[in-house]
């Protein structure tokens, strides 16, 4: 029950994108057989943006950058942008590549055994740590090397850690964490606990710093409006579905004041399972209560991530446990719909005043996400020259702000600006799918942080435009507390361990670790479910059979590949 979260992204695609153009950045990176967390954000780079035109690559010659159509699976459900589509129109006229894109739908383990079994790929295929094992994917450095200088450039401060610890080759490039220039975080992507807007103004914008003081809140509000919009009121739902469990499991270690390491809590530089510690057992001994009292979805255990977020996007659920990422879709239909005031403000809680939070953390690398070009790509150094065209600065503002004079003004002073109307159109679905390549985008290589001509490379990583696009009720809120921005609910990150996060470290597919870990995620989903949903006075008896279940499993294989990782990225990271 390890880490994962990809997909940071990740987000389903759809998420991930909608992160990276309305916010400054996150994280969204899948860990394969680690699934229990996500990294909400990246670490900064002091490279320099190129901005080379559409020059070809050194290497490079007129039959190397002929028109190619690249195939592409999403491991995450998306929608095909239209036949029309702007964006992708341009790119095909001025660089001759077409993107055929293939979203995931269903379960993605099954998916990716039926391809590994058939050995049948895709051009790009987004990362898995059980398709390197396969060999689905083929090495990239030495294509990165000799022909996309900028790909090289971008993720020079972090090549080495971009290396399989097994073999030293790079398959995966990382779709999020290499940053350049000044980074301003405006945008809450990552864990915490999650309220409606509409319960903060109700009881007049308290603040809520423990799990106790939250959940009255959700009491008080459900048993004063227990019907929202003709709907049933849900004061508290989770999610563990696929890949997506960390909603379910990762909250104890943030009650604790532990970062995001996924399924560990790492105290003096060594990991420790938490899943059946005492401090676990108070979280869900309290969504036990919710659930007799009626307060928690019943549905919560049975609901596939479709149907979670079509339950959020009726404004009816008051919060969960969840990182932003994996839910931005729903708050972006709330805003379509005009239900504002029913999307959520994010809370770092802990179970006592005398512990700090530690949920927002600095940028990390978003290993083991992005794209990997596989073994049946019958061109891999043009679509490497692909990737490379496309960090141009020129698509990848396109991919993020638009088409200039269109989507954005550029002031005599060269600032990036929207009118309403324009921020309005980021908002509308149907307009993405028509004008942006969301799908395609949120597994790209990107430019975060900073534009060789200042401004940021997203509509919300630029301060003043990220106040100026936010709705009444949101400045009413951060007003209300005294903020500008939404990090700053959150203490301010300390600097990370060399090693962080634990969640993406790979288990290795067939090992005792990742043997280990599966049963592990399967005893959870199996016992928490029951726990929860218990008589109050069964509580104790269901929690002693989860804690039997994982005596009977070698949680010390598991615990020793996180250790033995953490000490190996120490040893060669630490000069990075």
């Amino acid at each position: 029950m390890g880490v994962n979260a990809k997909k940071p992204l990740w987000t389903s695609m759809a998420v991930a994108v909608a992160l990276s153009l309305t916010v400054a950045a996150c994280s969204n990176g899948n860990n394969g057989g680690n699934n229990n967390s996500n990294s909400s954000t990246a670490p900064s780079s002091n490279a320099t943006a190129t901005n080379s035109g559409n020059a070809a690559s050194p290497g490079a010659t007129e039959e190397a950058l002929k028109p190619i159509e690249i195939s592409a699976f999403i491991g995450a459900p998306g929608q095909q942008p239209t036949p029309d589509n702007k964006l992708f129109k341009t790119i095909k006229n001025d660089l001759g590549i077409t993107f055929k894109p293939e979203f995931l739908v269903g379960d993605l383990e099954q998916k990716l055994g039926v391809m590994i079994a058939g050995g049948d790929y895709p051009d790009l295929i987004t990362a898995n740590p059980k398709l390197v094992t396969a060999g689905a994917v083929i090495p990239l450095e030495d294509l990165i090397e000799k022909y996309a200088p900028k790909l090289k450039e971008h993720y020079a401060k972090y090549w080495n850690r971009m290396k399989d610890p097994s073999d030293g080759h790079i398959y995966w490039l990382p779709n999020y964490g290499a940053y350049q220039g000044d980074v301003n975080e405006t945008y809450y992507s990552g864990p915490a606990f999650w309220i409606q807007k509409a319960v903060l103004k109700e009881f007049g914008y308290p603040k809520l710093q423990t799990l106790d003081e939250y959940m009255k809140l959700i009491r008080d509000y459900q048993a004063k409006y227990p019907e929202i919009d003709g709907q049933k009121t849900i004061g508290f739902t989770t999610l563990a579905s696929d890949w997506r469990t960390f909603g379910l499991l990762n909250a104890p270690e943030h009650l604790t004041g532990h970062p995001n390491d996924g399924g560990v809590v790492v105290d003096n530089g060594v990991a420790s399972v938490f899943a059946t510690a005492d401090f676990s057992k108070t979280y869900y001994k309290e969504l036990n209560s919710l659930y007799n009292e009626g307060l928690m979805d019943k549905e919560a255990f049975t609901q596939n991530y479709d149907q979670y977020l079509a339950k959020l996007t009726t404004g009816s659920v008051l919060g969960m446990f969840d990182q932003h990422w994996n839910f931005q879709t729903a708050e972006d239909s709330l805003n379509t719909q005009g239900k504002s005031d029913r999307t959520y403000v994010g809370f770092p809680l802990v179970y006592d005043t005398s512990t700090k939070d530690y949920y927002r953390d600095r940028a990390v690398i978003n290993l083991n996400n992005g794209f990997g070009i596989s073994v049946d790509a019958k061109d891999p150094q043009r679509i490497i020259q692909a990737l490379e065209q496309l960090m141009d600065e020129k698509y990848q503002k396109m991919f993020t702000w638009g088409e200039e004079g269109v989507d954005y003004q550029v002031g005599a002073d060269g600032k990036f600006t929207r009118t309403p109307e324009q921020r309005k159109n980021y908002e509308d679905p149907a307009w993405k799918l028509a004008n942006l390549g969301d799908g395609i985008f949120g597994y790209l290589p990107k430019l975060e942080g900073t534009l060789s001509d200042g401004n940021a490379t997203t509509p919300g990583g630029d301060p003043q435009e990220f106040y100026d696009s936010l709705k009444d009720v949101d400045k009413e809120v951060l007003n209300a507390y005294g903020h500008k921005t939404w990090t700053e609910f959150f203490s301010m990150p300390q600097d990370n361990p060399v090693y962080y996060p634990a969640w993406q470290i790979d288990l290795i597919d067939g090992s005792d670790a990742s043997i280990a870990n599966k049963k592990m995620t399967d005893a959870s989903l199996k016992f928490l479910p029951r726990a929860i949903m218990s008589k109050p006075d069964q509580f104790d008896k269901v929690w002693q059979d989860y804690v039997n279940e994982y005596k009977k499993i070698n949680v010390k294989a598991y615990e020793d590949r996180i250790n033995d990782q953490i000490q190996w990225r120490i040893q060669n990271w630490a000069s990075q």
